[in-house]
């Protein structure tokens, strides 16, 4: 894994890697009909969970799928969702 981060850091694709923490050292923040309310952490509840995330920067959406694939061979069995970041027309 080390060495993926490192090919990837050196390339220029990896921006940023960032492992989370457990779901019961956080809070959720919800606004609903005006009214904010907060709720600490564990969520039992979720069905999914963000475990960590990375930041790349590809062409295209073919190229983080490779990407994608690349990391999951080395990191094992589990999912991984590849979202674009919004940024600003002309920036």
């Amino acid at each position: 894994m080390n060495k993926l981060i490192d090919d990837m850091t050196k390339s220029g694709v990896l921006l940023s890697t960032e492992g989370c923490l457990p779901s019961a050292l956080g809070a959720r923040v919800r606004l609903s009909n005006g009214k904010i309310t907060v709720t600490d952490g564990p969520f039992t509840e979720a069905k999914e969970v963000i475990g960590g995330f990375a930041l790349i920067e590809v062409p295209s959406k073919q190229e983080a799928v490779e990407q994608t694939k690349n990391f999951l061979k080395i990191a094992g069995d589990g999912e991984s969702e590849i979202r674009q970041v919004y940024q600003e027309p002309g920036k």
